[in-house]
């Protein structure tokens, strides 16, 4: 479910909005388990900004229960809602849980 990625020039052009919500909210996990993570601050940051300026995201909520994590995206054009399976999203921060000595923070 990873989106594809294009690099021109330096940028990053995601194919889909559900791809850029779901690297957004996969970071967003990690970064909210890691606030000392700075890659993971800086990750989430570029996947907002990649929401706000190639699909014009206005606001974001995002909402979770024990099965699934909800997320209504406002765009200048509709409102949109995605749902991820829990297991799909956490994988990342679990795997990085389990084996942290590999995922250390580099302070800049």
């Amino acid at each position: 479910m990873m989106g594809k990625l294009r690099q021109n020039k330096g940028e990053m052009d995601m194919r889909s909005l559900q791809d850029a919500v779901y690297n957004w909210l996969s970071i967003k996990v990690v970064a909210d388990h890691r606030p000392e993570d700075t890659a993971a601050r800086e990750t989430t940051a570029m996947f907002y900004d990649i929401l706000k300026s190639d699909f014009n995201m206005e606001q974001v909520d995002v909402y979770s229960d024990e099965e699934k994590y909800v997320v209504d995206i406002q765009t200048s054009d509709e409102k949109k809602t995605y749902r991820f399976p829990r297991e799909l999203i956490d994988s990342m921060i679990e795997h990085i849980n389990r084996e942290p000595e590999k995922f250390k923070n580099y302070d800049e």
